[in-house]
């Protein structure tokens, strides 16, 4: 029995794989995708060997106290401007908003990269890099708002993310290791030097994407007031929201562990396991190395319906790992922990992250991620400054033991939360193979397909049933799934219909009264799509308006033939 279904399972896994696959090769086909993702390669990069350089630095100054002193220094601004820099994103062009944050990041890191270089003083480089930290804050949450924009299926959409969280893991694993040469042979002036020039290169990579629309561009404000009154507006739709404030929470909770772990793992490298300065890098290179392993498991989320139990996993697995290092602090035993902590960690993210892109408006979707990227780095400030408390209280076996616990049983408290999160975020296959089947709504990013696959009504017609009425008020769009329909004009019929094709768009459209009567000949199933739905989606992208236009045009040639 179990061989049975192991070989049933392997077509299923194989063909899992060929899925992805082809996913991860329409993000390379796909030239807008492909410069996004080449960017936040160099944006990774930078952030983790920006964030190694500083930490060692400050340790070299003044110990653990100073580590921690300045991982809340850079944390806590950033913490508080990312929701309301990350509100830029659904007030202007998201790819203009991309571009600035990458300029302001090799602005500020070239500034680091002068002032070490010419031996400033302390307290002005801890300043640039809480300038620095905060500059990055925005690129994140703007990147993830885009990618929906960008992506032309939701299988795409999921393969981006899958395709973001595999570079997040090399750079963790890179990025780290690059650091700890550099620093142990030249020191923290040219990490942040080599910071700067990759941030120009992702400049250039998407100073040449397209022009997205802009989510509010006909409410548009200026001044800082309303900058900050619609940054409220990601809380406040979090405040409401169960399931997109619950993804958010347990992410933040996994950031709290993050920071942490920034503090315990310099601790662990220098005077646990005596590594010296380059072991902080190749710690964090450890859980890298595991992230690519994580980034591979992830690809088979591409296509996935559920993904609560990966996100699930990935959260217990983060917080295992990390706790069974107290438990046995040997440094090959630390370095594959970490690698097992880093794996949990990428699945944990590209889950999560997907989830919300699934669960949280459009409109709202950048002031939804900036708002996690504050939590985040509020978490990580949060974090540093409880461990030295941790490693006062119980040592560095039971701060890791005890940090791992906490979110463990955290996770598990918010089980059955998750999986309402996740009932609400399934992917509809059938419904989605019906709207691409509809000609407007094949050039819908995979985000808005999602939104309308789930927003279909299920209607069955019984024959001679009249479905709508020529004269009457349009309330619906209809996609025939099955059957054959009749569209008949002033009393006289003009076709027939059959399943594939679509009819009630030029009332909602126009916003006129229905200029045809639709009955069914045979038992007919369709799937509706009420008026907002509909409008909203479609006259919010002009290739769908244009598209749509078309097909309104053919109807009304059609009928005008048929009477004559």
């Amino acid at each position: 029995m179990a061989s049975s279904q192991a070989m049933s399972a392997t077509p299923r896994i194989g063909s899992r794989l060929a899925a992805s696959a082809g996913a991860f090769g329409a993000v390379l086909r796909n030239p807008a995708l492909r410069r996004v993702e080449l960017a936040f390669l160099g944006f990774n990069l930078t952030e983790w060997a920006i964030w190694i350089a500083i930490l060692v630095f400050a340790y070299g100054h003044g110990g653990s106290g100073e580590v921690a002193l300045v991982a809340v220094l850079q944390l806590t601004p950033a913490a508080l401007m990312a929701p309301l820099a990350a509100s830029f994103g659904d007030r202007y062009p998201r790819e203009r908003v991309l571009l600035a944050a990458y300029l302001l990041q090799a602005a500020t890191t070239a500034a680091i990269a002068a002032s070490l270089l010419a031996n400033a003083p302390v307290a002005l480089v801890y300043g640039l890099a809480a300038a620095a930290t905060t500059a990055i804050t925005l690129t994140r949450p703007v990147q993830a708002a885009i990618l929906p924009s960008l992506s032309r299926t939701p299988a795409e959409l999921t393969a981006a993310n899958v395709a973001s969280g595999s570079i997040e893991t090399t750079a963790i694993l890179v990025g780290p290791a690059v650091a700890g040469i550099v620093l142990q042979g030249l020191g923290p002036g040219p990490v942040f030097a080599g910071a700067a020039a990759l941030s120009l290169a992702g400049a250039i990579l998407v100073s040449r994407l397209p022009r997205t629309v802009v989510p509010e561009a006909g409410s548009r404000r200026r001044g800082l007031r309303s900058a900050i009154g619609e940054t409220v507006g990601g809380f406040t739709m979090l405040a409401r929201e169960e399931r997109p404030r619950s993804v958010v929470v347990l992410l933040g909770s996994a950031s709290v562990l993050w920071g942490a772990l920034d503090v315990l793992l310099v601790i662990l490298a220098i005077d646990e396991l005596l590594l010296g300065q380059s072991g902080v890098g190749f710690l964090n290179a450890a859980i890298g190395a595991g992230g690519i392993i994580g980034a591979l498991l992830t690809a088979l989320l591409i296509g996935r319906a559920r993904l609560a139990g990966p996100f699930g996993a990935g959260l217990l697995l983060w917080g295992g790992a990390l706790a069974a290092i107290g438990l046995l602090p040997l440094p090959l035993v630390a370095l594959l922990l970490l690698a097992l902590a880093g794996m949990g960690r990428v699945v944990m993210d590209v889950a999560g992250r997907t989830l919300l892109q699934r669960v949280s408006p459009d409109p709202l979707l950048s002031r939804v991620f900036g708002v996690l990227e504050g939590i985040d780095n509020g978490s990580l400030a949060l974090g540093s400054l409880l461990a030295p408390a941790l490693l006062a209280v119980a040592g560095t076996r039971g701060a890791f033991i005890a940090a791992g616990v906490a979110l463990i049983t955290f996770t598990a408290l918010s089980w059955r939360r998750l999986l309402r999160i996740d009932a609400a975020g399934t992917v509809r296959p059938r419904e989605l193979a019906a709207l691409m089947g509809v000609s407007f709504f094949t050039s819908l990013p995979g985000q808005a397909l999602e939104r309308l696959a789930a927003a279909l009504i299920p209607v069955t017609a019984r024959a001679g049933t009249q479905i709508i009425t020529q004269g009457q008020l349009g309330d619906r769009f209809y996609i025939i799934a099955s059957g054959v329909v009749q569209v008949s004009v002033d009393g006289a019929p003009v076709r027939t219909m059959e399943a594939g094709e679509s009819f009630g768009e030029i009332a909602l459209l126009h916003n006129v009264p229905r200029t045809a009567s639709v009955a069914a000949v045979t038992p007919v199933e369709l799937l509706a799509l009420n008026r907002h739905h509909f409008v909203e989606t479609v006259t919010g992208q002009p290739s769908a308006v244009e598209a749509a236009e078309a097909v309104i045009h053919a109807h009304l040639d059609h009928a005008a033939d048929e009477r004559r």
